[in-house]
């Protein structure tokens, strides 16, 4: 695919883009509306900008020896240039609705752009949607997890703006506080342009540019899960965390302060539900 940045700062028309800038090498994902809901003051990791695509590659020169790193991330959509249009009516739709078709999966929901600077990282989360990752320009690395490893990854909570973000720092984990992430196992590749990454539902992944590799070019494709069908037993993973999610979301809305949300599944579980030796 030619979609290296001296293309898509041709093409890509004059609009603004969202591009997120980080003081280190990490990118967590926030989320702007849950921000209020904690009583603790809560610093985003990163500052959130809105700039023209020629601005943004300006700024990845200017600031790639500096300790500032950007990443621009935007739904694909027919705002863009009309060469980019093309470009995206000319993708292999053939071989996405395939797979969509053979999983039964729901509809495709939104196309995300994203650029960044090697070295970047996207700290290990979930997602709740089916994810083809698609590799346009440069090498990411990227470690997946099952959801049957969620114990092992200790995400925040469903009302927390980093929801479905591990806890854990991967550069310095705590194994004091998180003793269960010594268990984690999972599996790594290495992609480039041209191949297609399948993140499934609720698996885990973290993502890293790397680094001497120069800007990566990724599209994703996320398509809603598939339809509830009749439930079969044992349950799977990503079935299980949906319905703790379900169960943390209800539990907040009813009890309104999060703060007595733990009380709460310790007065349920603690010597009722907990082994004894």
């Amino acid at each position: 695919m030619k979609w290296d940045l001296n293309y898509l700062e041709e093409n890509i028309g004059t609009s603004d883009f969202t591009v997120f800038q980080s003081s280190n090498h990490k990118f967590k994902y926030y989320d702007e509306k849950k921000i209020p809901k904690l009583n603790a003051e809560f610093i985003p990791p990163t500052t959130k900008l809105s700039m023209k695509f020629s601005e943004f590659t300006k700024c990845l020169t200017e600031t790639k020896d500096s300790n500032s790193r950007l990443y621009l991330q935007e739904c694909l959509n027919n705002n863009l240039g009309a060469e980019i249009v093309r470009d995206f009516l000319n993708f292999d739709w053939q071989f996405c609705t395939t797979i969509q078709s053979k999983h039964s999966w729901g509809p495709l929901t939104s196309n995300l752009l994203l650029v960044g600077m090697e070295g970047n990282v996207s700290p290990c989360h979930y997602d709740e949607q089916q994810n083809l990752f698609a590799q346009v320009l440069g090498h990411k690395r990227c470690i997946l997890f099952p959801p049957e490893q969620f114990e092992c990854l200790y995400p925040h909570p469903v009302f927390h703006p980093h929801d479905r973000q591990s806890m854990v720092d991967f550069d310095n984990p705590d194994h004091v506080r998180f003793p269960k992430f010594k268990e984690l196992k999972g599996w790594e590749t290495v992609i480039g342009p041209g191949e297609v990454l399948y993140i499934p539902i609720y698996w885990w992944h973290h993502i890293e540019s790397l680094l001497a590799g120069g800007p990566t070019v990724t599209i994703n494709f996320w398509y809603k899960a598939k339809p509830n069908g009749s439930v079969t037993y044992p349950l799977k993973g990503h079935q299980k965390v949906a319905i703790m999610r379900n169960i943390e979301k209800m539990l907040v809305d009813v009890l309104q302060d999060p703060n007595d949300v733990s009380p709460l599944l310790r007065a349920i579980v603690l010597g009722r539900y907990t082994e004894h030796t």
